[in-house]
């Protein structure tokens, strides 16, 4: 930043001229980018250059230099700029708008992260490429969807009827209406996530330019449900989503920085170490496992953060701290939009810009603290002290009980109106709603419509910012398969090697070995005997691997959809590190089976029988693995997957040859396609290669046919899942 002289400015003179820019709007009449109150504006002004003084002659005493005043500066800056002790300064100052035109975006430095809990603060990471700033408006937005069960002529319902808004950097928008009001549909419609084809009228754009794919690496979403693997910690969980979202022109170090960088801005230092948990796993309280969700977006440092039902299901006081955490990220110069139901007193006094929608229309839009002043000029008022969000919801539903009413609704009651309650005296809802989006329309919205009118104050370079950068990965392929692995290897540990599995193999085991101890197979009965166990294991590890595998894909769709979204990684590398993160679990479990059964049973001794055992018990896996990932993927409903797979491995096994010796042709092809009977004859193989030339009616020959059907089973079931996958609507697909 430099002066009109051309002579660069220190952080103290930044700050004095911030400072004065916002001063002067302030008595021109212009709005605070930040929401920064009149009321306060002065006071803190005058603390910051007391202590800046007095610290800079302290300084000059000891003899430190420039440098130092500027960072201390900086501190002080910080530490002033927010309330409850904490902080969030991803930028070192905020210009107003008018002036954003002259900026390069917003330029991040170093910051004392303070934790919202503890209070402690701590030195962290740097974040130094800028923050473009994108000015989002949208002009006249309507939206529909299909109705299902219209039959042949299906109608459509129009969700948002008309909404016309803007918000600028530095500014948090509020999203407020009762449910059903179409919140959601908008900030979908905003950040780039329905389909063009139900935008049914308007225009949305950022930086004056339309959306396009380049922008969603500059957009950051995050989803009323926390959609997080529920073993990784909190460490875990930012440090693989900044390795993968995070430029290339980062190290791995510096990725990694980022991420506890992030970590101690939201306050999450506690909780570094602790699962995020979920519905049957303990971990970090709710309003950690928003503030993660938050910090996986502002990982990479977006120009604009969506943000549907933050607060949700937090208590007044975490919500309150989720809500500072947003406006530190707005002051930080990026825009947040969010929405939410109906927040506390406190938390409606942190928003700078508000939307009430009722119905899918537009009741209020411009300043939060404005708006129950301008239901007043409409002639709607609380009768009694209430809070402003709670008077609000009441307006958008109707519900005008301790609430005064204009003259014209109350001459509807008395002249009765066919939609008015006449018999209670009460007025319609849909007449309250009429009133109130007329009111808008006639007296609000005409003043709005011209201010979008208005170019946004930002220069061509910055505007060409938005669409100048080509779709890049942050990663090559094999580091996200690298990543992916590891990750994937670290969240299912947890669930492979669980009390239940491993009791459920462990007594299985031991049971088969004392139902077959020390069978022996000198006698042909004997022999066909100890083939039923052989059976078994075929069976046992082809049941067991896709009743495991099916509930892969189901599971993690919300988490793959979400991840696609935002280009995170390759679908390609994210299938292969996800089913090749089984293989070194998958082989533990059946080591210890076999290591008890096949002892314990008197199976063949030698080693190459016992290896050669293993390798075929371990083929059965994974190409039972690959026939499961292939039905949950392309049927993705876990209930519809566990009935077909049912069906699928009956068949299978009825057509395996041991229950029945003369199978009819017209079914008999399906045993060509069943791992069971080719895992059975290759067990038999094994075994009693040697000893006899059928058993059980199946021919034992050299093994290889059925070895090859094997491998061509792994790789066959695994192309269908991964072509199932493409055709999913999971985002961009490669």
């Amino acid at each position: 930043m430099e002066s009109r002289s051309g002579i660069p400015r220190t952080r103290s003179e930044q700050l004095e001229f911030s400072t004065a820019r916002r001063s002067t709007d302030t008595e021109n009449g212009a709005p605070y980018p930040t929401g920064a109150r009149k009321s306060s504006l002065g006071r803190k002004i005058h603390i910051r250059k007391a202590r800046s003084e007095q610290l800079k002659e302290e300084l000059d005493a000891l003899g430190i230099g420039t440098f130092a005043e500027e960072s201390s500066m900086a501190a002080l800056s910080r530490a002033s700029s927010a309330s409850m002790g904490f902080s969030f300064s991803l930028a070192g100052f905020t210009l107003p708008p008018e002036g954003m035109a002259d900026l390069h975006g917003f330029p991040d430095e170093n910051n004392n992260g303070d934790d919202l809990e503890t209070g402690n603060s701590k030195k962290t990471a740097t974040i130094t490429e800028p923050t473009l700033p994108i000015f989002l408006k949208f002009w006249e937005v309507k939206y529909k969807v299909g109705v299902k069960g219209g039959g042949k002529g299906a109608s459509e319902k129009e969700i948002l009827k008309g909404i016309t808004g803007s918000a600028d950097p530095g500014e948090v928008l509020a999203l407020m209406g009762p449910s059903g009001s179409g919140k959601t549909s908008l900030l979908n419609v905003l950040s780039g996530r329905v389909r063009q084809r139900n935008i049914c009228g308007g225009s949305v754009t950022y930086n004056d330019l339309p959306f396009s794919k380049p922008l969603k690496s500059r957009v950051g979403f995050v989803t009323q449900d926390d959609v997080l693997f529920p073993h990784l910690t909190v460490r875990e969980t930012l440090t693989y989503s900044a390795l993968l979202r995070l430029p290339r022109t980062l190290t791995k170090q510096e990725k990694e920085e980022r991420a506890l960088h992030v970590i101690s801005e939201l306050g999450l230092e506690r909780c570094l170490d602790t699962i995020i948990g979920g519905s049957f796993v303990r971990g970090v309280s709710g309003g950690e496992r928003k503030r993660v969700c938050i910090g996986n977006e502002i990982l990479i440092n977006p120009s604009l953060l969506f943000l549907d039902e933050p607060t949700s299901g937090l208590d007044s006081t975490t919500a309150l701290r989720i809500i500072q955490v947003l406006h530190g990220i707005a002051e930080a110069g990026k825009t947040v939009i969010t929405t939410i139901h109906q927040p506390s007193s406190r938390l409606f006094q942190k928003f700078d810009k508000l939307i009430l929608l009722g119905r899918g229309n537009l009741l209020y839009f411009g300043k939060a603290k404005d708006a129950t002043g301008y239901f007043s000029t409409v002639g709607c008022s609380p009768l009694i002290p209430m809070n402003p969000a709670e008077f609000l919801i009441d307006l958008a539903n109707g519900n005008v009980t301790d609430i005064t009413v204009p003259s014209e609704l109350e001459d509807k009651v008395n002249t009765g109106s066919p939609r008015t309650e006449t018999r209670n005296g009460k007025l319609s809802p849909c007449d309250v709603h009429d009133y109130l989006v007329e009111a808008f329309e006639t007296r609000v919205a005409d003043n709005e419509k011209k201010k979008l009118l208005k170019p946004s104050p930002i220069d061509d370079e910055l505007k060409s910012k938005v669409l100048s950068k080509h779709r890049e990965w942050g990663t090559s392929w094999a580091e996200q398969f690298s990543i992916l692995f590891c990750r994937g290897l670290k969240e299912r540990r947890h669930e492979y090697l669980s009390w239940m599995r491993v009791t459920q193999v462990f007594s299985t085991a031991i049971i088969l070995g004392l139902l077959w101890w020390h069978s022996d197979v000198h006698t042909p009965k004997n022999l066909e005997d100890q083939a039923g166990l052989l059976f078994f294991i075929a069976v046992f590890w082809g049941f067991f691997p896709v009743f495991t595998a099916i509930f892969t894909f189901p599971q993690e769709r919300a988490m793959l959809a979400k991840e696609r979204s935002v280009d995170m990684y390759r679908l390609s590398a994210y299938f292969i590190a996800r089913t090749s993160s089984d293989l070194p679990l998958d082989l533990i479990l059946p080591v210890i089976f076999l290591g008890i059964v096949y002892f314990m049973a008197g199976l063949k001794l030698d080693v190459s029988a016992f290896f050669l055992t293993m390798v075929t018990v371990f083929l059965s896996i994974v190409a039972a693995e690959g026939l499961g990932l292939a039905i949950g993927a392309t049927v993705m409903d876990i209930k519809k997957a566990t009935t077909l797979a049912s069906v699928t491995i009956m068949t299978f096994m009825l057509a395996g040859g041991f229950f029945v010796k003369k199978v009819p042709v017209f079914v008999s092809w399906v045993r060509y396609i069943s791992f069971n009977y080719h895992t059975y004859k290759l067990l038999l193989r094994v075994q009693y290669g040697g000893i006899a030339s059928s058993v059980n009616g199946v021919t034992i020959d050299n093994g290889a046919m059925e070895a090859g059907a094997m491998i061509a089973m792994v790789f066959l079931y695994r192309l269908l899942a991964y072509f199932s996958l493409r055709k999913m609507k999971l985002g961009n697909v490669s």
